[in-house]
């Protein structure tokens, strides 16, 4: 784990939970805020978003990047082995990962985090795609899971 990754997380991390604390109480508006800084802050973030399950579907949520696919087919991809095994999947090449969905070919690796509501109930997953091979590690998916927490537990 390097200790300048750790650090801008921390950072990011605070910065999310009192952006939230200041001005919301929807978890839709603390999606887009948490994305919005997370996609602009970390460099690698090339597409940023959360996949949100309605009605048995994962269908797209807040997002910042190039167009998204609107519903992903069920069971397939990185998002729904998240949303099966109810834990953080890290791709560290998306060409190897069977099933794959490629909502834009330049993406090479990829982190999904589940995303449970205020009842603990799974409720959908953020998604993170980077251009480059080996982008995510055990840093990334601890953090991102802290800081999705946000969204429908902020710190008091």
């Amino acid at each position: 784990m390097s200790d300048r990754k750790y650090r801008k997380y921390e950072r990011l991390y605070r910065q999310i939970d009192e952006l939230i604390k200041k001005s919301s109480n929807n978890p839709v508006s603390n999606m887009v805020t948490l994305i919005a800084v997370l996609h602009h802050k970390i460099p690698y973030f090339f597409w940023t978003g959360f996949y949100l399950l309605t009605n048995g579907k994962l269908q797209v949520g807040p997002y910042q990047g190039s167009l998204a696919c609107i519903d992903l087919e069920k069971d397939t991809g990185v998002c729904w082995k998240a949303v099966n095994s109810n834990k953080t999947v890290i791709v560290p090449d998306v060409e190897a990962f069977p099933g794959h969905i490629a909502c834009d070919s330049r993406s090479r690796s990829e982190i999904v985090v589940p995303l449970y509501d205020e009842k603990n109930k799974l409720c959908g997953v953020l998604d993170v795609d980077s251009r480059e091979l080996n982008s995510f590690d055990e840093t990334d998916a601890r953090w991102l899971e802290k800081i999705i927490h946000l969204v429908y537990h902020p710190q008091s």
